[in-house]
Order: structure tokens, then sequence, then C-alpha cells
């Protein structure tokens, strides 16, 4: 095993990302650990959002590795493959997981995890990778502002012992990491894709130019999403440069 190879525990932090990089710079720890803890007081989201979590009810956990196989131009990969070993472990609990682009997962149009990736770039390989990810188990009120926030609690009615679901999801995780480190990298990529919210369906979305209604049907090999528009034309984008319309 190599994630989850070593568990850190930290009753509260700041951010496990945080740590995770403190870690890397001081004593560069094994690969695959994971420092987990139950209460984060500036969880770090996408765009520079706040991952907000009640102590003790989630799974607020990041993962340190060392993916020098992976070129930078590739990175995305990575996020690929972890977000499909979130949902690999959901589905023995939940249905309808997917994957809201670009690391967003979601349970029937909820929000029910996310990931938060950190790369350090030297040259032509990848240093490290702070993988920070976050998964609604027992929770069952969030704040207003949040956004379609979901639970694996409110899901299926049951409490988990959130200590096995970390156990568990890092199995998973794990099973994806060696598929990327074997270089199925073309495997990977075809599920990631495969799981995307909103694939191939016909639905409405924002960009610079305002409203449109267009399919997602592809990634692109540096992560950029795929959106067939009206009168067959093909757009990619980046990360901001897309919003989901509901």
């Amino acid at each position: 095993m190599i994630i989850g190879s070593e568990l850190i525990f930290v009753g509260n932090a700041v951010s496990t990302n945080t740590l995770a990089s403190e870690l890397i710079h001081n004593n560069k720890p094994r690969e695959g650990t994971i420092i987990h803890t139950n209460h984060q007081s500036h969880g770090k989201g996408q765009q520079g959002n706040r991952w907000e979590s009640e102590d003790g009810k989630n799974l607020l956990f990041t993962i340190i590795l060392y993916p020098g196989m992976i070129l930078p131009g590739k990175q995305f990969l990575i996020s690929m493959a972890l977000s499909l070993g979130i949902c690999d472990f959901l589905k023995g609990e939940v249905q309808n997981c997917s994957i809201k682009w670009p690391n967003d997962i979601y349970v029937s149009g909820k929000k029910i995890a996310g990931i938060l990736i950190e790369n350090s770039i030297s040259g032509n390989s990848i240093r490290s990778s702070i993988a920070g990810i976050g998964l609604n188990v027992n929770q069952v009120r969030f704040p207003a502002f949040s956004p379609e926030p979901v639970s694996m609690s409110m899901i299926t009615r049951r409490r988990y012992d959130t200590g096995r679901c970390l156990s568990l999801l890092a199995s998973q995780l794990d099973k994806r990491y060696k598929q990327l480190i074997a270089g199925q990298e073309n495997s990977i990529r075809d599920d990631y894709i495969s799981r995307l919210y909103r694939y191939l369906e016909q639905s409405r979305y924002r960009d610079h130019t305002g409203e449109f209604t267009g399919r997602i049907i592809s990634v692109t090999e540096q992560g950029l999403l795929r959106i067939e528009k009206e009168a067959d034309q093909i757009q990619d984008y980046g990360f901001r440069e897309i919003e989901y319309i509901h």
C-alpha cells in the first residue's frame, strides 16, 4: 500500500494541506502519508473558498505524493485518479455518484466531496503533490451558503465510523494511484470522462460570451473541459472559465 502507508492524526488543524506542505519542507515524509483531522479552522477549497465541516463529523485529510512519473503537462491525471478513487469508495454506499469537473464529487446533483491539489514542479518533473480531500460523512446540517451539500448519512440514514471510512477510502485511492503508476493513463482518462457530471447531456452554461446550451463531450490531456455548443462548435475551457447553470 502506498496511500495510507502512514497516518498522522491532528485533533485540530488550520489546514491539513498547510501541515503537509510544512512536513515536506522540513522532513520529507513517506509517499502516501495521510494527515487527517477532526476539524480545520481554515480548510481550503477551490477558488479560495473555505471547506466548512462540523467537528468530528466528516473526513478531512491530505495525502502526500511524489508522482515523478507524471509530466507536468499531464498533472491533471492525478486529479482524475483521486476523483475516481473517491467515486469507487462511494459506490459501495450510494448511487448516482459523478465528478463535477474539475474534481468535485456529486451524488444526485449535490456536492458530497471536494479535492484541492497543490503540485510542486521543478523543471520537467513534479516533485510533490499535496492532495487535500474533504468528504461529508455524518454531517446533516450545513451553512446556507454551501453549494448543494449532501453527506453519506443524509442519503443512507446511517451513521458511519469515520476511521473505517478513511481506511476503506485510502484503499480505493491507492488502487487508482497504482493504476496511474503502472502507466494506465488512457484507462484513467476514459473512466473519468464517463463519470463526469452532465456528460453528454444538453445543459445550460455561462462563459465570457453569456449563457448557452451545450454538452460535455470530453476532457483534454491538459485537463480542459471540452463542450460541444450549438451549431457543432467545440470549445475547451480552463478552470474558472465556465459556469454551470442549474
